[in-house]
């Protein structure tokens, strides 16, 4: 029997994972404690959230002159990631499989 991959990382009441769109990754908070929350499945290896995940940021896709920060907008069900129209990304309108969480050690 082979193990899957956990594709998102738990710390606390916090979860994350990898966004591909942005090729950062983003957080969020479920459970009870704080505002705003999410559901979660509570599967590693098939995330699903609700509701969906907003996330601005100043990225290299972010409009310039005044225009609005870059937008990164999704449903995360079933271990993929769903990307809505309103991305500035290069993936908007597209489902992708969330890639594996790999921790990611800093040495000096």
């Amino acid at each position: 029997m082979t193990t899957q991959a956990p594709l998102i990382k738990q710390n606390d009441q916090l979860l994350r994972f990898r966004c591909p769109g942005c090729n950062t990754e983003h957080a969020i908070q479920f459970g009870w404690e704080e505002t705003p929350k999410w559901n979660w499945n509570g599967s590693f290896t098939k995330p699903t959230f609700d509701p969906s995940v907003l996330v601005t940021y100043e990225g290299k896709d972010a409009g310039k002159d005044g225009a609005p920060p870059a937008v990164c907008h999704s449903f995360v069900k079933e271990g993929r990631i769903q990307f809505l129209s309103d991305c500035t990304h290069s993936l908007a309108g597209q489902t992708v499989d969330l890639p594996e969480w790999v921790d990611t050690v800093y040495t000096s």
